[in-house]
């Protein structure tokens, strides 16, 4: 096995033991940051994937999978504060209202 073969079966290692705090939390934040984080290492597992088959255009396709990863990522916890996705009314937030 060469070293990306080894590369990609520790990212796939991680990505199982990101999956496992993924589920057990404890909080939603926990959970956003694991969905992340597996993202993040799909992201390196096509690029080495990439590699591996002698496709350096994988690498375009992870940077594509990056930025929905993290625009996804930021719309989610938007959500998950906000319980909606368009503007939002700060202004009782910032004057110390309840």
């Amino acid at each position: 096995m060469s070293m990306f073969g080894v590369a990609a079966s520790a990212l796939l290692i991680s990505m199982l033991l990101v999956l496992v705090r993924a589920f057990i939390g404890p909080t939603v934040f926990d959970r956003i940051l694991a969905i992340n984080s597996i993202g993040t290492l799909t992201v390196l597992l096509i690029a080495v994937h990439g590699y591996l088959v002698g496709r350096p255009e994988f690498l375009d396709l992870g940077l594509v999978y990056a930025l929905i990863n993290f625009i996804g990522t930021i719309a989610v916890t938007r959500y998950v504060r906000f319980k909606k996705l368009g503007p939002v009314d700060t202004s009782s937030e910032h004057h110390g209202e309840i």
